[in-house]
């Protein structure tokens, strides 16, 4: 799906993604408890990064917690995600949102 570039002295690796057909864009903003995607038809993989704080997700199907899960820094570049139904998200603090692009 995705290969990583870290560049030397980068602190932050440049995510490469094959060619993909867009398939639509979400934007959560109520992660005050675990939220999922509305997933388009179609969709394979996303990218996802977050603004205002840190989200958490998991991807096994199991709510995270504001302390447990995977971390997404805020303003970090996207990052690409895959089995997109059993995603779940939630902030670390107040104020995250989170931005969503589908790809097939």
């Amino acid at each position: 799906m995705a290969n990583q570039l870290v560049q030397a002295g980068a602190s932050t690796p440049v995510t490469i993604i094959p060619s993909g057909k867009p398939l639509g864009f979400q934007q959560i903003t109520a992660l005050t408890v675990a939220a999922a995607f509305t997933v388009p038809a179609g969709a394979t993989y996303a990218l996802v990064m977050c603004t205002g704080a840190n989200v958490n997700y998991r991807d096994d199907g199991t709510a995270p917690t504001a302390t447990i899960g995977m971390q997404i820094t805020a303003g970090a570049a996207p990052i690409p995600l895959a089995n997109l139904a059993a995603l779940q998200f939630i902030q670390q603090s107040a104020t995250a949102v989170l931005n969503v692009s589908y790809y097939k």
